[in-house]
């Protein structure tokens, strides 16, 4: 495997410098790969002038819809080819994208929906049924667009419109870099997700941060697995993609049992994966494994996977780092630099010198920096930051403090730069790649008629990150059994957030300002003995 590398400034110089716009970024790569590889998606490939040609026909059927500047359009949908193609086109009219997770119970699709405000939303077979039940309960009526082959339920398919559109001399954008282009929803600590917004210029720039991480390369095929309705997906691989020129392999969900024979089969040469699927990868039947896959590095592998991908599956590099919805790409370990187990690296880079980018303090309670070695939250000032929370002012100045974002993370600093996570300051659960809000859960099993309390806390997961228990207080002279619970959460939330364990109790600790105290029941390691393990019960 050839390693001999562009620097991550001449893979960004190959090409004309942009207005920081989506629609003229994709100008100037046109200029040089018009030809080349863009994306794979299942058993079609596009080059980045059938890309240019679709996104200009989307466009035009969004503007015969009534697209206007920062109006919003949904896709509820796994990963597809049609959300990079309704980024751009809703890009170049200055509109934004909102990709919404479709996985969502009927509950959580019902208020994304409509906190959204949506003009249209495309949707595909799997997501069909909530989102449609979704607006009608919320007396939402957007246009829909069916994804697919084929229409669904009479909604007309994207795809079919697209067709009929007789293609024209693209349009000139009058879009401008600080442009709103995405909305991603993530939960909050209220128990009701927000919506984070994301501006042209600041998606642009965490793809060119992406190439100097992984030193993406114009001949790289990034295979995507994790979905696009997280940061991840888009702001790291797809935007990486289109900021160093390479392809993309589009896959609609992460399997692991698939995974290696994907990689064979499409050639990718870089993915990113979360922890919890490197552990899965890592205790998988080495049956699965494909020797001769094509991999030069993989980003997100943690610590405790690290030696298995580098001895048994052969990755030449791994990188991990941290970021959040609202700052993506903040941290990372150096690419064939130092890695420190544990840390989550050291400020990232931009190719650029001259592009400015992150600072981190960590500091405690008053705002007064912390020394080495001492723990503290994580407040962070990054040239890719959140506009702020869509229709929420309140939060959005919450989690500002003289232009420094508040992470809500505690953590330490080495000597050498390193940073290390300590825990969470937020009520906010981890588990399998997703920020999971403590009070949304809470709020779903407190409003069951037999509950009088309820307190959700994250429990180690034996892959990593965290599982949910729920300690529950009921109601005088209420019996229910832990599957009842569990039906009831299931029946309102995503299979993501159902709790794993479930213990009754007959009271909740509480603190000075008589909150209930999450922090004891953490810190209470009998309650996960005590507690019925749904998962096998």
């Amino acid at each position: 495997m050839d390693l001999q590398l562009m620097t991550p400034f001449e893979v960004l110089n190959r090409y004309r410098k942009h207005h920081h716009t989506l629609s003229d970024t994709l100008a100037s790569r046109l200029e040089k790969n018009a030809h080349d590889l863009f994306c794979i998606d299942g058993n079609k490939s596009y080059t980045w002038q059938e890309f240019a040609i679709d996104v200009q026909k989307t466009t035009q059927l969004l503007q015969q819809k009534g697209i206007t500047p920062n109006d919003r359009v949904g896709i509820m949908s796994r990963n597809q080819y049609t959300h990079v193609v309704l980024l751009f086109a809703l890009g170049h009219l200055s509109a934004i994208l909102v990709p919404i997770n479709p996985e969502f119970s009927l509950q959580e699709a019902s208020y994304v929906l409509a906190h959204a405000e949506l003009s249209g939303l495309v949707f595909d077979q799997h997501s069909s049924q909530v989102a449609q039940t979704a607006l009608q309960e919320k007396n939402q009526y957007p246009w829909l667009m069916a994804l697919g082959n084929e229409a669904i339920d009479e909604i007309p398919s994207f795809k079919d419109l697209c067709e009929q559109i007789l293609e024209q001399a693209p349009s000139v954008s009058c879009a401008s870099e600080n442009d709103t282009c995405i909305i991603i929803y993530t939960s909050g600590t209220t128990g009701f997700p927000k919506g984070a917004m994301h501006s042209q210029k600041s998606y642009l720039l965490a793809g060119e941060a992406y190439v100097a991480r992984v030193h993406l390369q114009p001949n790289d095929r990034v295979m995507i697995v994790l979905p696009m309705f997280h940061i991840n997906a888009l702001f790291y691989s797809v935007s990486g993609v289109i900021a160093s020129g390479c392809a993309m392999i589009i896959i609609p969900k992460f399997s692991a049992s698939e995974f290696w024979r994907q990689a064979k089969k499409f050639q990718a040469t870089v993915v990113n994966i979360i922890e919890a699927a490197g552990n899965i990868l890592k205790i998988r039947d080495r049956s699965e494994f494909v020797p001769d896959h094509h991999f030069r590095c993989i980003y997100g592998v943690r610590q405790n996977a690290q030696q298995v991908f580098k001895e048994d599956f052969k990755i030449p590099e791994l990188v991990s780092g941290y970021g959040m919805t609202e700052i993506p790409g903040v941290l990372c370990s150096p690419f064939q630099g130092l890695l420190k187990p544990g840390s989550m690296g050291i400020e990232g880079r931009h190719p650029s010198p001259n592009q400015p980018w992150a600072k981190c303090r960590i500091v405690d309670e008053s705002g007064q920096d912390v020394p080495k070695n001492t723990v503290g939250e994580l407040i962070v000032q990054t040239p890719i930051v959140t506009q702020g929370y869509f229709k929420d002012p309140a939060q959005t100045a919450q989690s500002f403090r003289d232009g420094w974002f508040l992470t809500g993370d505690l953590v330490s600093q080495d000597e050498d730069g390193y940073y290390y996570f300590v825990s969470r300051k937020k009520d906010i659960i981890r588990r399998r790649g997703e920020n999971i809000s403590g009070a949304e859960i809470d709020r779903i099993v407190g409003e069951h008629p037999a509950v009088a309390e309820v307190a959700a806390i994250a429990v180690p997961a034996e892959l990593g990150e965290d599982e949910i228990l729920v300690v529950i207080v009921l109601k005088p002279e209420q019996i229910i059994s832990p599957k009842e619970i569990g039906l009831w959460c299931a029946a309102r939330l995503s299979a993501m957030k159902i709790p794993r364990y479930v213990v009754f109790t007959s009271a909740l600790p509480y603190t000075p300002t008589n909150k209930i105290s999450k922090a004891l029941l953490r810190a209470n390691t009998t309650l996960i003995k005590q507690a019925t393990d749904l998962q096998n019960h």
